[in-house]
């Protein structure tokens, strides 16, 4: 596909997606370098970026000012696995009356789902917050994961839709024909030849799951052995001062199950990412 190109247009195109990676690399290399240098290097103007007494203290001192570090990460990943979970129960059987059926409101619904997404989850919090304590779900796992799933399912709804959709009809007629019901031929048939979709709209949801956490987890929750790390990470604010190494430090951790996720499930990702993307 690159012979396409002439040496000029490679150099330029290979130029943006340098500048492209730097904007999106360049945090993470800042919170990493923050992390190694003492807290009172951070505090000295002008600002420097390199320290001669660089160190990993930071890794190891964190779990000591915020004793209850492991429980958020824990919490973290729990409620985002839940999410997912909960999302995926909705999603596979929604997804496929979409792409299947035809049925009266369809196309009606389809948008209706498509325009929770164009609501940001600040414009909903009020009502929920009635909603939950009318509900007796403050303060629990609920209170994140409820609403968690319930803003990522029009999302994984759409993405597992086109998915099923380029699945040929085909297949699931000849397994009527020897007889297969249609959960049948959803397990059997349908749920396999998705599963590269299917793990592109997991993931999806677990990402979506762990980045709205903070949200949800400041207003609907106020106990701290049901908070996950986006919001745990507070407690490195004091008063007068802000402990930003080992905030940076607990940050990294935190992103490592994402980080994991995709370097496992990397080469799935590309497969369901690329599938039907050419067209026969």
């Amino acid at each position: 596909m690159m012979d396409r190109y002439t040496v000029l247009e490679k150099i330029l195109l290979y130029i943006v997606i340098a500048i492209f990676l730097t904007f999106i690399l360049l945090p993470f290399f800042e919170m990493f370098m923050t992390s190694l240098r003492p807290l009172s290097h951070l505090r000295t103007a002008p600002y420097q970026f390199w320290s001669d007494k660089m160190s990993f203290d930071a890794y190891r001192t964190m779990w000591t000012t915020v004793p209850k570090l492991p429980r958020y990460i824990f919490n973290g990943v729990f409620i985002a696995t839940a999410v997912t979970t909960l999302c995926m129960i909705f999603v596979i059987p929604a997804a496929y009356a979409y792409a299947r059926f035809d049925f009266k409101g369809k196309t009606v619904t389809l948008g209706m789902f498509l325009g929770v997404n164009m609501f940001a989850g600040a414009v909903l919090l009020i009502p929920l917050y009635r909603l939950l304590r009318t509900l007796g779900l403050l303060n629990t796992y609920f209170a994140m994961i409820i609403p968690g799933a319930a803003f990522l399912v029009p999302m994984g709804i759409w993405l597992l839709k086109s998915y099923l959709e380029k699945i040929p009809r085909e297949l699931e007629e000849a397994a009527y024909v020897d007889g297969a019901s249609r959960w049948y031929t959803l397990r059997r048939v349908m749920l396999p030849l998705a599963a590269p979709g299917l793990i592109v709209v997991g993931v999806s949801v677990f990402i979506g799951a762990y980045a709205q956490q903070f949200l949800f987890a400041i207003t609907f929750n106020q106990n701290r052995d049901y908070m996950p790390l986006p919001a745990g990470v507070f407690e490195f604010i004091g008063y007068q001062d802000v402990i930003w190494n080992e905030m940076m430090a607990a940050s990294l951790i935190g992103v490592l199950p994402v980080m994991l996720i995709f370097l496992f499930m990397q080469k799935y990702l590309i497969a369901g990412l690329t599938a039907g993307a050419i067209k026969e």
